[in-house]
């Protein structure tokens, strides 16, 4: 089982997703990711496991950064799966879960 999330703003959304996503960390126990853009048509993805340590440590100060600026974006919680997964297609670059 897991759980997933996703997240449209105005403004910078990163830490809605971050404690949106990390709610969901009782549903799964071996993954957890986001995958965020700024409308640039750049998607920016982490996967960490988290099998021995909880969703919120996994993703520091570092990791977070990545995402600064970011306007949307999902997040998972997965038990089976490396997931967000990003696609490029002929219709364009997205991320799916």
């Amino acid at each position: 089982m897991g759980g997933f999330c996703g997240v449209i703003s105005e403004g910078d959304c990163v830490s809605d997703l971050f404690y949106a996503t990390d709610y969901h960390s009782h549903l799964g126990t071996r993954r957890g990711g986001m995958a965020m853009s700024a409308g640039n048509g750049v998607i920016k993805r982490r996967i960490h496991d988290i099998s021995n340590t909880p969703f919120r440590t996994k993703f520091g100060a570092e990791s977070l950064a990545l995402f600064s600026g970011c306007t949307s974006g999902i997040g998972v919680i997965s038990d089976d799966d490396d997931q967000p997964l990003v696609v490029t297609s002929k219709f364009g670059t997205f991320a799916i879960i």
